[in-house]
């Protein structure tokens, strides 16, 4: 076992002095819905909770093995599903704030805490006498009259126990012990360089005259960051609301240049650096997946997955990427030749250009502009906007609640009821940028839905976001592209609200990887349908109706660098199964061997020393590890769903009632190719994306 890392001593100090009666995270809440009291939980009681929650779980591990009574489906399959609860409301605390309010403090924590965990879960994974007590029961399944969700949850024990090493030999399993602990750690620090990677930069600019281009609501932007950081002018951060609009605006090209090339070296080379902790983690993937008996660690990912095997995903990706090429490589020529009738002297775009001249070729092609938009956005009417749609099409209402802790002053909490009154969740929105938190956006749960004792335990669901924040000026106004990641983020959010049934593990988003995609994908196509947009659109300070001719261009512009867009999303699929499908480590450098898979897909040039891969968090610290092809996957599916919507109306509640109950409330309790069929009828259709796309001839 690796070295159990030791968090400073002063917060030792403070953790000793802690016990279990004074510990918020060990304790009934006294909160409404039993919500985490997040106004007590200070970062002492974290160590102290998982230790305590560790050893009350190896207790129930132990005491379903020390049964006398012969194995049954209910005294050791459902008495394994219901342990460990505390466990999982300290880690579903902690993980969640460790990537939306974090400090040095907590991240010393993670790193005490990791190895615990990882031993915990070897302690169940490969406990022998309690994997004999599973295959008993596995054996006699089809003896024991299961219901379909109690059959799933058998065999998803079953095979857990099998794919984390249950049939090891006791050396084969020390080392998988020890190779797993390796790589929770190192995929723990892959997290912390890029966070820290990110907050290290800062583009400071105090000539007002590099301000070219950049709308008023970004130099506002940029003069209250300079402040917060005690900065005179302007500061441009690496953040998503700070870096896109420089990108996309500025008329400095050195400028565009140096804060691109800071976000596309995040993590490379200096004291954050990631490029030998990829190869370390791809080590660690390849070692492990070998040891259970798989060629490569995407064959092991992908077992339990819709797609199967790594052959049926990189002919998915193949197939749309090929015939994607040609639009894409048309998308950067047509923007080259704008951008060379208007000034631009280079014979070819680089990265820095592309953003900054297809806006502009956005504005004179469609005469529109994110600046154009953003007045008729503002957050709180698109909140309302979010949330009526989901009452719309299923009749749930959201109460926004004053009296429920929260982890940081921006989060907003509010109660969903159910068309009839019944209570569905907790919902949690949390939507400004800020050191401590990570870039992108993302749903979780501080608890998911389940039923244990005969008592239904309601979900708890978040969504994060990094959106830009109001100013002195103005209130938070979002841009169209942001408002499509709410509506994502959202999607997520009613996969976890609609969660019904009665074994947690089974419930809400705990689906396949290239299924949990499909609630998310679905709702962005409401963004760009005109009697929606138009039910809530108005100009923040006028009040003035968003005009038509905005929607029409809106619509028109959907498709817009369709084919460079697609190329790009597949890219990263691309890159993430070459880093999953090796056998050995290549001996490229990390960023050369980007560059040289990448190379033949290219339409962009490739900038030496640039890569994506350390700081590529969803594969490398997140949970896309041989599955980011699973965003596309599930754009065929959504396409082809979101189809029957415009065939019988897109507000129309017996289809949308139809998702909730098939696919929205069904979570993992059935294979999701069943799932899907029981919604639409059919297998989805690849063509429904191109056409979607217009990426067909």
């Amino acid at each position: 076992m690796a070295k159990k890392l030791l968090i400073a001593g002063s917060a030792l100090a403070l953790i000793c002095s802690c016990n279990s009666m004074e510990n918020p995270l060990l304790t009934e809440s006294s909160a409404p819905f039993g919500a985490p009291e997040f106004d007590k939980i200070k970062n002492e009681h974290y160590l102290p909770a998982f230790e305590a929650g560790i050893a009350e779980a190896k207790a129930e591990i132990d005491a379903i093995v020390a049964n006398k009574e012969e194995p049954t489906f209910e005294n050791t399959i459902e008495a394994m599903e219901v342990s460990g609860q505390t466990l999982n409301n300290v880690a579903g605390i902690f993980f969640n704030l460790m990537e939306a309010d974090t400090d040095d403090e907590m991240q010393q924590i993670a790193e005490s805490v990791s190895p615990m965990l990882t031993e915990y879960s070897m302690y169940v994974s490969l406990n022998n006498d309690l994997f004999q007590r599973v295959k008993a029961v596995y054996e006699k399944k089809d003896e024991l009259g299961l219901a379909p969700d109690q059959m799933k949850l058998l065999e998803d024990n079953y095979k857990s126990f099998v794919r984390g090493g249950a049939n090891l030999s006791d050396e084969d399993k020390a080392l998988y012990s020890k190779w797993s602990e390796e790589l929770s750690l190192t995929t723990l620090q892959f997290s912390k360089n890029v966070l820290a990677a990110t907050n290290a930069y800062v583009l400071n600019i105090t000539d007002s005259t590099k301000l070219g281009g950049l709308p008023g609501f970004v130099k506002t932007m940029a003069a209250e960051t300079a402040a917060e950081k005690g900065l005179e002018g302007w500061a441009f951060t690496l953040d998503a609301p700070s870096y896109s609009p420089f990108l996309k605006y500025s008329t400095e090209r050195e400028l565009r240049k140096e804060i691109w090339t800071a976000y596309n070296t995040r993590a490379i080379g200096g004291e954050n650096d990631n490029t030998e902790i990829v190869k370390k983690i791809v080590d660690l993937r390849i070692k492990i997946a070998n040891i259970l008996g798989y060629e490569t660690y995407a064959d092991y990912a992908l077992e339990e997955r819709m797609a199967k095997n790594k052959v049926t995903v990189n002919e998915f990706i193949k197939n749309l990427l090929e015939p994607s090429m040609e639009f894409a490589k048309k998308d950067v020529a047509d923007v080259l030749a704008f951008a060379k009738k208007n000034g631009f002297e280079e014979s070819q775009l680089m990265p820095w250009d592309f953003s900054f001249w297809s806006e502009k070729y956005q504005q004179a092609e469609y005469s529109l502009s994110a600046e154009e938009l953003k007045p008729y956005f503002q957050l709180e009417s698109c909140i309302n906007a979010v949330f009526g749609l989901a009452t719309r099409l299923y009749g749930i209402t959201f109460k926004q609640l004053d009296n429920v802790p929260v982890y940081h002053e921006d989060v907003k909490v509010y109660e969903v009821n159910d068309a009839d009154g019944r209570h569905l969740a907790l919902f949690y929105a949390d939507f400004f940028p800020r050191a401590s938190k990570r870039g992108g956006a993302w749903m979780t749960e501080f608890r998911g839905q389940s039923i244990r004792d005969g008592v239904e335990y309601r979900p708890f669901i978040s969504t994060v976001m990094n959106f830009t924040k109001p100013t002195a000026d103005a209130p938070a106004l979002i841009t169209h592209d942001e408002l499509t990641t709410f509506l994502h983020e959202f999607g997520h959010a009613l996969h976890g609200i609609f969660a019904e049934g009665r074994y947690g593990s089974l419930t809400g988003t705990n689906v396949s990887r290239d299924f949990v995609e499909l609630p998310s994908q679905i709702m962005e196509n409401w963004a760009f349908e005109p009697e929606y947009l138009n039910s809530f659109a108005k100009h923040y300070q006028t009040g003035e109706q968003i005009p038509a001719e905005l929607i029409e261009k809106v619509v028109a512009a959907k498709n817009y660098l369709a084919g460079y867009g697609q190329v790009r999303q597949l890219h990263f699929g691309y890159l993430d199964m070459a880093w999953h499908s090796l056998t050995e480590l290549p001996a490229e450098t990390t960023v050369e061997f980007e560059q040289k898979t990448l190379a033949p897909y290219a339409v962009m040039p490739s900038v030496e020393g640039s890569a994506f891969s350390t700081s590529f968090s969803h594969i490398f610290s997140g949970g896309y590890s041989a599955g980011y092809y699973s965003y596309k996957w599930a754009e065929v599916l959504e396409a082809d769903a979101f189809s029957l919507f415009k065939e019988k109306g897109i507000f129309n509640t017996e289809v949308s009632h139809s998702f909730r109950e098939n696919i929205l409330s069904k979570g993992g309790a059935e294979d999701e190719a069943v799932i899907y069929r029981n919604f639409r009828g059919h297998d989805p259709q690849p063509e429904a994306l191109m056409k979607k796309l217009g990426l067909t001839r």
